[in-house]
């Protein structure tokens, strides 16, 4: 792998992951809530994750198992690998408390609201962080095979964090009375998908073959998946304009199977 190419793919996970400082940006200078808005965003981010997720890289991944397996066992494992990515996101967010978590979204009206469970911005803070290192490897390993898949999901990904800064930035405001540290704590949880990038680069690179790259695919997969279904569209949902998530979503799918094959 040249040194262009790393960078690239590192500047794209970081990208990904610093953009929940946007979220933090509007949380401290918007007023109100726009529900459209937010409802589409995460529609639209649900819709490329789903989409590409199903349409190019399970194909892709299923393609190096076979390669490496024959294609018999190829789909059992690349079955099984995209379940645990599922089970492993799935696993991260039965871990942390719900008042913790950072994707049960919070509407920026509540930076006015005295509820103690707001105190708890620092979890917050810190449960962003463990939710954004998988995602962080997605993002890495998904630039490094193909910079095409890899920006579409850099924008999905950075999309998708754009309510989680704003999910980190309201406790911790309300909590500190700071709004310094709520930018800083949202902007810095976001630096995990970096090290999640780091990670790949120095644990999963050295050993890279088509066995482990299908495998890591149907990983990534099943972790996109499970954060636009358990993640992104209930959170749309909960904002209620159910008609502008959905959309969102179709416009995302659209979008991503035009990119796919204008680029083709």
């Amino acid at each position: 792998m040249d040194t262009s190419t790393f960078f690239t793919a590192f500047l794209f996970t970081l990208a990904a992951g610093l953009s929940t400082g946007i979220g933090s940006l509007i949380a401290l200078v918007a007023g109100r809530t726009n529900r459209k808005f937010l409802c589409f965003s995460l529609g639209l981010s649900a819709g490329v994750m789903i989409y590409i997720a199903f349409m190019e890289m399970l194909p892709s991944a299923g393609e190096a198992l076979s390669e490496a397996l024959g294609e018999r066992r190829g789909s059992l494992y690349g079955l099984f690998s995209f379940l645990g990515g599922m089970g492993l996101i799935m696993l991260i967010d039965f871990l942390v408390p719900e008042s913790g978590n950072p994707h049960e979204m919070h509407g920026l009206e509540e930076m006015q609201r005295k509820d103690p469970l707001h105190r708890m911005g620092f979890v917050v803070a810190l449960s962003l962080a463990v939710h954004n290192f998988p995602e962080g490897i997605a993002v890495f390993t998904s630039a490094l095979g193909s910079l095409r898949l890899g920006l579409p999901i850099t924008l999905a990904i950075a999309v998708h964090n754009i309510p989680e800064g704003i999910a980190v930035s309201v406790p911790i405001y309300h909590a500190t009375g700071s709004r310094a540290k709520a930018f800083v704590y949202s902007f810095l949880s976001g630096l995990a998908e970096p090290v999640g990038a780091l990670t790949a680069y120095f644990f999963l690179l050295p050993y890279w073959t088509p066995f482990l790259n299908g495998m890591i695919l149907s990983a990534v997969s099943g972790v996109m998946v499970f954060i636009s279904l358990d993640e992104l569209l209930p959170s749309a949902e909960k904002y209620g304009e159910h008609h502008w998530s959905v959309a969102g979503l179709v416009s995302g799918m659209a979008a991503m199977g035009f990119s796919l094959y204008l680029f083709s």
